[in-house]
């Protein structure tokens, strides 16, 4: 439809400088180690830095819930001029979704930030309810937050 679509924002100060920042970004491939709450990733196509990348998660609802998995596959573009990484989800309940992440240098380190826009799943009703009330606070930024977290400790590992 014509709506204008979900937008979520994860923004984080990280104490490093962009390269470390951006470098560990995109080597998604080890996010499963550095991070606990993703289950796999894995290239089904590598186009220069980038590629069809497949990635699964674990998204927590509080201590006494089972963790709920997440799948989904993304077209990933590197653009280290900018510095940025661009993500589309091509396959899973996010089929659609487009995700930025930019890197700017700050005083103190750098400006992480990831933004989610998406215009919900191909749902009539339930869609734009889904994508609004629940997908994005609930998962989107339960997910990005954790993962911007764990690849900003790895970069200030790094460079530290």
């Amino acid at each position: 439809g014509n709506r204008p679509g979900m937008i979520t924002v994860d923004t984080l100060l990280v104490r490093a400088p962009v390269e470390p920042m951006y470098a560990a970004a995109r080597d998604v491939e080890r996010w499963p180690e550095w991070l606990p709450h993703y289950r796999w990733v894995r290239f089904h196509e590598k186009r220069g830095q980038g590629g069809l990348v497949e990635m699964a998660a674990w998204r927590r609802f509080g201590p006494l819930l089972p963790p709920w998995p997440t799948w989904w596959m993304s077209d990933m573009t590197c653009e280290p001029d900018a510095p940025r990484i661009r993500y589309t989800h091509v396959r899973g309940m996010t089929r659609g979704m487009d995700v930025a992440w930019d890197f700017v240098p700050e005083p103190g380190g750098t400006r992480v930030t990831i933004t989610h826009t998406w215009n919900g799943p191909p749902w009539p009703l339930i869609g734009a309810f889904a994508a609004d009330a629940i997908i994005g606070p609930v998962f989107v930024h339960g997910i990005a937050s954790r993962t911007l977290a764990g690849i900003a400790a790895r970069a200030e590992r790094m460079s530290s």
